[in-house]
């Protein structure tokens, strides 16, 4: 069906479309019609939707004005992948709409990187029938055990077979930057996204159409990793995150920001209060410990010990084993001398609850970085369970809350929140710095600007309001969609 405006979707910019969706009735003169046949004497009627040559098909069963559960299916003419399989989080948790019954049809998936809303249905559709490889960098795909089997444990979803999980880890794939692989007719390339370690854009190509899907990105060199890397990319078509693209998402400096932090945390030290930064234990938590080590190092923090809690610990792992993606510098400090950032003597790691419990006990000012970013659960639970109302204490939050979850709602200014069915009274002092590892809007411009050959953007990812700004901005140049879920799109 092919239009210039769509009523179920959002679209801007001149040009037309193909949206393959469910067959219309046909408006006009009326016309007798044979009366139906019996249910019985019905034959099934099958239909067969035909992709043109160099044609791929988009369909989204996940991210579709919205934040989390990223979920592309692409098809080309004789094969069909998924571009990563997550989950949403907040006060119900939420999961792709696509159907068990389409898993074992599915040739591939490829995962962006190792953050649940790219990577946490996995269990679920290995469960359900998929049994193709799994596609990603070396250290995503080592997150992903991670994260995915402490995920398992907390949440406890149904219907996740143990032959299925012990089944993941043989379905890798492990790939390098840049290096094309094939999955049957269509080519694919990982392009670094500077998100978190081994996070990637993914490009798929079939013939000479390019189709090229952000995943989530930053633009911003940090303490760890280079930006995203935006040379020479090539695509008739961008599929991009949208997590950061209101007009009021422009991000001050990271000395600026680092500047307030740490003022605040000065104070909260001083007078003998604990200091407790919730935070995602890939990515954000290792830019933190790595900012807080060199202020504690350099003298601008007083040396008090960094606690470090949760799966953290794990990930620094992983992150150490891995270094060889992160920045040269990096390399270079660990490599050619004795000074490894990974294994700062700041950090001190706790293990288990009576460790926890003597942390929580002492009466030394501490900062305690602790699992889980959006405080849905985790040790972050405990330490609120018995710091939270004290208002000598003080709660960081630095990363995206979901709407739904604890962290919303404390930074919502709740003054008591429930976990597991236990209240928790918040009294201490609770404060939010922004340390994104996502694009702001102006980064985002300056990506999209860099695509040679661009002419449609698909927009996921992101608030349905901030969208639709961003899409009309990006129209003057750009035919622009907003997809809707489970609809049907061919570029």
């Amino acid at each position: 069906m092919e239009r210039k405006l769509a009523d179920a979707d959002e679209w801007y910019g001149a040009g037309t479309y193909v949206r393959m969706g469910p067959r219309t009735e046909r408006r006009g003169e009326a016309r007798q019609r044979a009366p139906p046949r019996p249910r019985e004497d019905r034959k099934p009627r099958v239909v067969r939707e035909i992709i043109k040559d160099d044609k791929l098909r988009l369909t989204f069963y996940g991210a579709a004005r919205e934040v989390g559960r990223s979920c592309i299916m692409v098809e080309g003419k004789g094969t069909k992948i998924l571009i990563d399989a997550g989950i949403k989080l907040g006060e119900v948790e939420e999961h792709p709409l696509i159907e068990d019954s389409m898993l074992r049809n599915i040739d591939a998936v490829v995962i962006s990187h190792a953050h649940l809303d790219h990577c946490g249905y996995l269990p679920h559709i290995l469960s359900n029938g998929f049994d193709g490889p799994i596609y990603s960098l070396k250290p995503t795909l080592e997150l992903v055990n991670i994260i995915v089997n402490d995920y398992l444990s907390i949440s406890k979803p149904k219907g996740i077979r143990k032959d299925a999980l012990a089944r993941m880890p043989k379905r890798y794939k492990m790939v390098e930057y840049h290096e094309e692989f094939k999955v049957k007719d269509l080519a694919i390339k990982l392009v670094p996204a500077g998100h978190i370690l081994g996070s990637a854009m993914v490009e798929v190509r079939e013939g000479d159409n390019r189709l090229l899907y952000t995943g989530d990105i930053s633009l911003r060199s940090t303490k760890l990793l280079d930006p995203a890397y935006t040379e020479y990319l090539k695509a008739e078509t961008l599929i991009t995150e949208s997590t950061y693209s209101g007009k009021e998402d422009v991000f001050i400096s990271e000395k600026q920001v680092m500047a307030d932090f740490v003022k605040s945390m000065k104070e909260t030290l001083k007078d003998g209060g604990k200091v407790i930064i919730p935070s995602f234990a890939v990515g954000k938590a290792q830019t933190v410990l790595f900012i807080l080590d060199d202020y504690v190092r350099s003298g601008v923090l007083p040396k008090v010990p960094i606690y470090v809690d949760g799966m953290i610990n794990k990930v620094m792992r992983i992150y150490r084993h891995n270094v060889i993606y992160c920045k040269d510098e990096l390399q270079k400090r660990i490599l050619m001398s004795d000074d490894d950032p990974f294994k700062s003597p700041n950090f001190h790691v706790v293990e288990g609850k009576d460790e926890r419990a003597k942390v929580i006990k002492a009466e030394e000012p501490a900062i305690i970085v602790t699992t889980s970013g959006m405080l849905k659960g985790g040790p972050v639970v405990r330490y609120l369970e018995k710091l939270g109302d004290n208002n000598m204490n003080k709660l960081i939050i630095m990363g995206y809350q979901a709407p739904g979850t604890q962290g919303s709602e404390i930074l919502g200014g709740a003054k008591e929140v429930a976990f597991d069915g236990k209240k928790v009274k918040i009294g201490l002092k609770v404060e939010t710095y922004r340390l994104p590892g996502h694009a702001d809007r102006e980064q985002l411009l300056r990506l999209i600007g860099k695509v040679q050959g661009l002419k449609n953007i698909f927009v996921i990812h992101g608030e349905e309001g901030k969208q639709k700004v961003f899409a009309e901005e990006l129209s003057r140049k750009y035919k622009v969609t907003l997809p809707v879920l489970k609809e049907h799109y061919e570029v």
